[in-house]
């Protein structure tokens, strides 16, 4: 009976953290890029009884020999899943969204004295004025937005038009008629599932890592790789409904968990109780 509330409880407290990643994917269904997780599980360590010695005796057996209990199950790993979200129209200039999977914009956030260059899909851009008088692209939350050369992305006099090619290339016109070009700075990620999730839907890569390891800067003919478009937004590719579905199943499965609980408690009861 301990062995059962062991693997019981082991295993309850896996599915709770499956519960807060499905809850997490609910409530960034509006959130921009967002890129939905998923939860993958795996077998905990077992001990092998090998009830049967001789071999001869089993057969016919389809199974592997001796008997195997469990101690619960694991969540092996958490997965991103890296689709493209609906593409929504919205017809503001300063909005862009990436066609192309694992494509990324390079951000500038301030951590820890210091800044460190993130990573995001939300093109939710704006304008945000500097000290002289000039105008720096930056995200929601007022993070610059960098080129290809990891400088910040800073317009000269007041902007009078605005546009993007197919390769991320920024071609605006001041209020005296010149015209400047102005490269975006997009990463491709290889393998996307190495990012952490940082908030403010940005990620970053581990400290072990280096961003020329595992990313690849779309400059120069490599920039034809990019897929983007102006005035529109990537939106998220949470399918609440599946979601909604696997909240349900991860309830019902933490439902018989628990029961196991209370059922090895009671036969423990029993137990007890005898005279």
């Amino acid at each position: 009976m301990n062995r059962m509330m062991i693997t019981a409880s082991n295993t309850m407290g896996e599915l709770q953290k499956q519960l807060d990643v499905i809850s997490n994917n609910i409530a960034n269904i509006q959130t921009n890029g967002y890129k939905r997780e998923q939860v993958r599980f795996s077998e905990m360590m077992y001990q092998q009884f090998n009830n049967q010695q001789v071999e001869s005796e089993e057969v016919g057996r389809l199974t592997p020999l001796g008997v195997r209990q469990g101690s619960g199950a694991k969540i092996s790993q958490i997965q991103t899943d890296t689709s493209i979200g609906n593409i929504v129209q919205t017809d503001r200039l300063l909005d862009f969204a990436l066609t192309a999977e694992n494509e990324y914009f390079k951000v500038l956030v301030p951590q820890d004295d210091q800044f460190t260059v993130q990573y995001t899909r939300d093109g939710a851009f704006y304008l945000s004025p500097t000290n002289d008088g000039e105008n720096m692209l930056v995200t929601a939350q007022g993070y610059p937005i960098l080129d290809e050369n990891n400088e910040p992305i800073v317009f000269q006099g007041d902007m009078k038009e605005i546009r993007i090619s197919d390769d991320g290339i920024i071609q605006y016109t001041n209020d005296a008629g010149a015209e400047t070009n102005v490269a975006l700075g997009i990463v491709l990620a290889e393998n996307p599932q190495i990012f952490l999730q940082n908030g403010n839907n940005l990620v970053s890569l581990p400290n072990h890592l280096e961003e020329g390891d595992v990313l690849i800067n779309l400059t120069g003919d490599n920039r034809q790789q990019i897929g983007i478009r102006q005035g529109a937004l990537e939106g998220s590719n949470v399918d609440l409904t599946e979601e909604m579905t696997n909240m349900i199943q991860t309830q019902r499965a933490y439902q018989f968990q628990a029961k196991s609980v209370t059922l090895a408690d009671q036969m423990l009861g029993l137990i007890n109780g005898i005279r």
